[in-house]
């Protein structure tokens, strides 16, 4: 049995320390006043919109300039008139109302509203379904 021998005791201090303060724990209150008292160099930084009340998406953005230099007019193609006046005119000569039309193409009576004021955007998905429930042909209008 080697290395076996009479027992010593090691009188060396042994030294434990904690693990080194985290972030949060350095902007504890109780950590910066010590700090204070310690004589330690304290350095604070604000945050640009701190203890103000505007949101982060207030604020502006590169492409603000973009879009106030934008001249195209963006807007969504309309029912146009014909299409629009053949509709009503058959739904007339058929006797119905805007909400019994609604209900046998199962949408809402306020879309057949839209399309009939001319201010819904053309979904050709509901256009064949007003031709199958009318027994008219509305797509050749535009």
């Amino acid at each position: 049995m080697a290395g076996v021998g009479p027992l010593t005791q090691d009188w060396e201090p042994v030294v434990i320390r904690k693990k080194p303060l985290n972030a949060a724990a350095k902007k504890d209150e109780k950590a910066v006043n010590a700090a204070r008292r310690s004589g330690a160099e304290i350095e604070t930084l604000r945050k640009s919109h701190a203890g103000t009340n505007k949101a982060a998406s207030s604020s502006t953005s590169l492409n603000t300039r973009k879009l106030d230099e934008e001249t195209e007019n963006l807007a969504h193609d309309r029912v146009p008139t014909e299409l629009k006046k053949s509709i009503m005119q058959a739904r007339m000569d058929k006797k119905l109302t805007q909400s019994q039309l609604a209900q046998m193409i199962n949408e809402k009576p306020q879309i057949i509203q839209e399309y009939e004021s001319g201010k819904a955007i053309p979904n050709q998905q509901i256009i064949v379904k007003l031709e199958r429930a009318l027994g008219v042909k509305l797509r050749g209008k535009k």
